[in-house]
């Protein structure tokens, strides 16, 4: 009797704060009465079983429990992991997971950060080994019934598909969907503009050639988007377009091709709109062009530098890679072009390396230089001559003066953070915001073991100490830990704050490149010799890493976008 007294005081000490999750699968749950019933049903409990008005409710409409990539659940997780409830409730076990390895990582989850799950319907009382294994059971069931209806649904989709029934997907370009048939038709439009296509390629040989050619002759995709040799090779390899159907092709999450024994296919299933002698005859241009990976084409495989990186000052779109001329010493350089239509005009702005990567280069190497140099003593004036010295920015007029400002700051913060981190290393303070949340934690984990020795001290002891002694102490340590934690958020705040603002990383990694490569920071580095001496695809690794984009206006760079977020709009001089 003693020691159930005991664990009702103890009950009474702690303050009770719980987490109420709810969650429904469907819209139509959500619109009927499934969302406003759980609310109500777990705030009642919460009240006159739990006695506490204290509680947090999260909720996750229209999603599945087959995984935990909800996003309500998973502010409900972090909170928990910081020691903000003592219960976790929910109207039914399932509302949580129906997968019970998910379960059973979240449960041990609760039970390393003592928080009580409590289950409404169910009545689970996890205090207990049997409540634990009654709970797992249940769970087991639960995951079982989800696995048998999705194998249900599975069976009916492919006894469909093998009767040339429609399951449901994006209908392809040069088809529209037929409700009487419920099956996609031919649709008119379309259906020329896929002829084409493939009488284009027979023509061309080159799904670049041929997406620059559609661009250029204003033909809409189906969703008005800009062409490229990715949608018009995946128009060229479906056989959708001779009347053949397939199905259980590709895995559905990693969307990976499946063996062809498990595909269903059912040929002249619908209307054709393309031959088959020339279906297989592009089928044979294509396996030659792309040795079988139709998403990389043969005469594309030259690493060009600034691909992806490189943009079109005038419509804002990517710009092409593509072979220059070759050189008299044999130097091939990447050309850049924007092939894009707006309002009939042809955009025809385009750039080569040997324009713009001398100027990329020799800036970068200025900006590593002032970001080692500078300090509160120098001027906007000091820092725009150092990053334009050299003689590749000699019709530069100026640099935008709100992106000097801002370059400036975040340069001088860099500078004063890192002088911050040697000096407290010196001084053997404290040597990193790493070490400092390692030392809370074991600080923490102390504190912990301290409070479970009291509990069990007071609970089972016969030479415990008076309740009043107890709550005391437990309060003291309680308080303790409290404090600790919020160290700990401060401290990952701290070092979330300082890997966003700082610019030391993004200069160990362009530094780094300079001294492997032989690169230093002098005056002018020669890129035309730096080209025929290190590989493309180590300068493209280099430019990737440190920039973003690139904003090109026919030879002439207008700004330069860094991963640390700075921008440089460039002004030139009037010719």
């Amino acid at each position: 009797m003693e020691k159930s007294n005991k664990l009702y005081d103890i009950r009474n000490v702690l303050n009770i704060k719980v987490a109420i999750y709810i969650r429904v699968s469907t819209s139509h749950q959500i619109d009927k009465d499934s969302l406003p019933l759980q609310r109500k049903d777990l705030i009642n409990y919460c009240k006159y079983v739990l006695n506490t008005n204290d509680f947090v409710i999260f909720e996750d409409a229209g999603y599945s429990a087959k995984n935990t990539d909800r996003p309500d659940y998973q502010k409900m997780m972090s909170r928990i992991r910081v020691g903000e409830f003592t219960h976790l409730l929910v109207w039914k076990i399932d509302r949580i997971s129906r997968n019970l390895r998910d379960f059973s990582e979240m449960y041990d989850e609760l039970k390393h950060y003592n928080v009580t799950f409590i289950s409404k319907n169910e009545q689970f009382d996890t205090s207990t080994a049997m409540g634990e294994a009654m709970l797992k059971i249940i769970l087991v069931f639960a995951e079982l019934e989800r696995k048998l209806t999705a194998e249900r649904v599975f069976a009916v989709m492919m006894s469909r598909a093998e009767k040339g029934l429609w399951n449901g997907a994006t209908v392809p370009f040069g088809y529209e969907w037929d409700e009487e048939t419920r099956f996609p038709k031919p649709y008119e439009p379309e259906t020329k503009i896929v002829q084409y296509t493939y009488d284009l390629y027979e023509e061309l040989r080159s799904t670049t050639k041929v997406a620059q050619k559609l661009n250029a002759e204003n033909i809409p995709t189906k969703r008005n988007a800009t062409w490229t040799a990715r949608t018009v090779g995946a128009i060229l390899s479906n056989p959708f377009y001779i009347g053949t159907y397939r199905y259980n092709t590709k895995t559905q999450k990693t969307r990976r091709w499946k063996d062809k024994k498990e595909w269903i296919v059912i040929e002249n299933n619908h209307m054709a709109i393309i031959a088959k002698e020339q279906f297989d005859k592009i089928q044979d241009i294509l396996k030659n062009n792309y040795k079988g990976d139709y998403n990389r084409q043969k005469e594309n495989t030259e690493t060009h530098i600034l691909s992806g990186i490189i943009r079109c000052s005038t419509c804002g779109n990517k710009m092409i890679a593509g072979n220059d001329r070759t050189r008299s010493n044999g130097f091939t350089p990447s050309r850049y072009t924007c092939y894009i239509y707006r309002n009939a005009i042809k955009c025809n702005n385009y750039a080569s390396d040997l324009n713009i990567l001398s100027f990329l280069i020799n800036y970068i190497s200025n900006y590593i230089t002032l970001s080692n140099k500078i300090t509160s003593n120098h001027s906007y004036r000091d820092m725009k001559s150092i990053l334009l010295r050299g003689p590749y920015f000699s019709d530069i007029q100026n640099i935008n003066m709100e992106d000097i400002k801002k370059t400036y700051t975040l340069l001088l913060q860099s500078t004063k953070t890192d002088s911050y981190k040697l000096k407290n290393k010196k001084e053997n303070k404290i040597e990193s915001i790493t070490d400092k949340e390692k030392i809370y934690t074991l600080e923490k984990e102390k504190l912990e073991n301290a409070l479970k020795r009291l509990d069990d001290l007071y609970l089972y002891s016969q030479d415990s100490m008076p309740q009043k002694d107890f709550i005391i102490k437990r309060k003291e340590i309680s308080d303790s830990i409290e404090a600790i934690n919020a160290k700990i958020n401060n401290t990952k705040k701290e070092e979330k704050q300082y890997m966003n603002n700082n610019d030391f990383s993004f200069i160990l990694k362009s530094s780094f490149f300079l001294l492997t490569k032989h690169i230093n920071t002098k005056k002018n580095i020669d890129v035309r010799h730096l080209l025929e001496n290190v590989d493309k695809s180590v300068i493209k690794d280099f430019l990737s890493t440190i920039i973003s984009e690139i904003s090109v206006d026919h030879k002439k760079i207008h700004h330069i976008t860094l991963k640390n977020g700075l921008t440089h709009h460039f002004e030139y001089e009037e010719n």
